[in-house]
C-alpha cells in the first residue's frame, strides 16, 4: 500500500478569507497565486455564481514543508470544543522559564491579530497556551 506524502488541514468557519489572513500572520504562511487567468483572487471570486462568492480560501507554507490550510464556508457557527487543533510548535528544545517566555513573547504578538488567551497550562517544567483565533477555534502555543 502507498503512503500518503501530502494532506492540508480543513477549518470549518464563516469567513474563510479572513481566518485564512490570520493563519498567515501566525504560521508565516503566504496566499498562493490565484488560478490561472485571474490577476487577483478578488477576479477569481467575482467570477463565480453569487451563493458561492467567499466560500473558500487557502494559504500555504512557502517552504512547501507544512501542509496547505484549507477555509470553508459553512453555515453554523462553532458549538464546541474542536476534535483536531493546531499546536504552534514555538517552544520546541526549550524547558521552564525559558520556554514560558518564550510562549508568551509569541502570545502577546498573536493577541493584536485576533488571538485569544485561553489558558496558561505549566507545571513548573513544561508548558503551553491555550489559544482561540479569530472565530473561536482551539489551538496550543506548545
Amino acid at each position: 500500500m502507498a503512503s500518503v506524502k501530502q494532506f492540508q488541514v480543513t477549518f470549518d468557519c464563516a469567513a474563510p478569507e479572513r481566518v485564512a489572513r490570520f493563519w498567515c500572520e501566525v504560521l508565516g504562511y503566504v496566499v498562493p497565486p490565484p488560478p490561472e487567468g485571474f490577476a487577483t483572487w478578488g477576479d477569481y471570486d467575482r467570477s463565480l455564481p453569487p451563493a458561492d462568492q467567499g466560500s473558500w480560501f487557502a494559504c500555504v507554507d512557502p517552504s512547501g514543508v507544512g501542509p496547505r490550510l484549507y477555509f470553508q464556508r459553512v453555515p453554523e457557527g462553532k458549538a464546541v470544543k474542536n476534535r483536531v487543533h493546531l499546536d504552534v510548535r514555538v517552544g520546541t528544545g526549550l524547558v521552564g522559564e525559558e520556554r514560558l517566555a518564550t510562549l508568551e513573547a509569541e502570545c502577546a504578538r498573536l493577541v493584536p491579530l485576533g488571538a485569544v488567551r485561553v489558558r496558561l497550562l505549566y507545571d513548573g517544567h513544561d508548558s503551553c497556551i491555550v489559544m482561540q483565533d479569530i472565530e473561536g477555534n482551539e489551538f496550543c502555543l506548545d
